[in-house]
């Protein structure tokens, strides 16, 4: 499929915050593209609810960059790919980046929690960081790895998460746009913006904020762009949430009921699931090559 002349960077420059859609296939990157979001998070918590594990480093580069390749190739909008910690130290990050720029992601989120990492919004979850230093070198070493300097390298700070307040959240993002991050991204697992909100008031850096509302939902965009430094926007989970609850409803549905009888007119058709297979594709190479 043809990309977009608009990078993902310049798409950034240009003007709102972008509004960024997790997805765990190529089926649901494809839905968040037909939705309209500007473009998709790869997200390692949704890959990792796929494979049934727990979201705390399990997955294998290769397993998550197999997806992420399917994703970049299906789609036309944008690929952000959540690399958690980077696959291992400064010099395993930058094999990591090579590969994911050369699988067609625009951009990469790496996190500062040691290895192996634990999902950031787990109940009294075990949250400990690498030094400002050793996250540094990791930074500086994605942005040397790159061949394209549109392939954003956003480096993410779970201070907040782990408990230790402003100051170090500010001094760790100012640490990591030294290192050359092109964007920050800050996470909160409070339930009300306000955290967020203060932080964001407090940031004087050159670059631009990346947020995930997860927790504080009344987050909107009227709000975020009232703030004027977020320029992405990322629903980390809500692709695989949506599948979990419309797959209990409609098996709790068909278990009750003794049949398909009711759920069959309430779920999408066989022609939509051909539709977005792209069957009409397959069809039309029959009809020509087949012979």
């Amino acid at each position: 499929m043809s990309k977009p002349v608009m990078t993902l960077a310049d798409q950034i420059a240009s003007g709102n915050p972008l509004q960024v859609m997790a997805a765990h296939s190529v089926l649901s990157a494809r839905l968040a593209e037909e939705a309209g979001f500007d473009a998709i998070w790869a997200s390692g918590f949704e890959l990792s609810a796929l494979y049934g594990l727990p979201d705390m480093s399990l997955l294998s580069m290769s397993q998550h960059l197999d997806i992420v390749r399917a994703m970049a190739s299906a789609c036309t909008i944008p690929i952000v790919a959540d690399i958690d910690t980077g696959f291992g130290n400064a010099v395993n990050v930058m094999y990591t980046i090579e590969q994911y720029e050369r699988a067609g992601v625009s951009a990469v989120v790496i996190e500062d929690k040691c290895f192996p990492k634990v999902t950031s919004l787990l109940a009294d979850g075990r949250q400990e960081l690498v030094r400002r230093e050793e996250f540094q070198g990791k930074i500086e070493a994605a942005v040397a790895a790159r061949h394209d300097p549109g392939f954003l390298i956003i480096a993410r700070t779970e201070a907040l998460i782990a408990g230790l307040g402003e100051p170090e959240a500010l001094a760790r993002a100012a640490a990591y746009e030294e290192a050359g991050a092109d964007l920050i991204l800050i996470h909160s697992k409070c339930t009300t913006p306000d955290e967020i909100e203060s932080f964001i008031r407090a940031w004087n850096g050159q670059v631009p904020l990346a947020i995930v509302p997860t927790t504080y939902p009344e987050m909107t965009m009227d709000r975020i762009k009232a703030l004027g430094k977020i320029k992405m926007v990322i629903y980390g989970n809500h692709a695989i949430r949506a599948c979990v609850t419309a797959m209990q409803q409609v098996f709790a549905r068909i278990r009750a009921d003794g049949g398909i009888q009711t759920v069959q007119h309430e779920i999408v058709s066989v022609a939509e699931i051909f539709r977005l297979q792209q069957m009409d594709r397959v069809k039309a190479a029959e009809a020509k090559f087949l012979r």
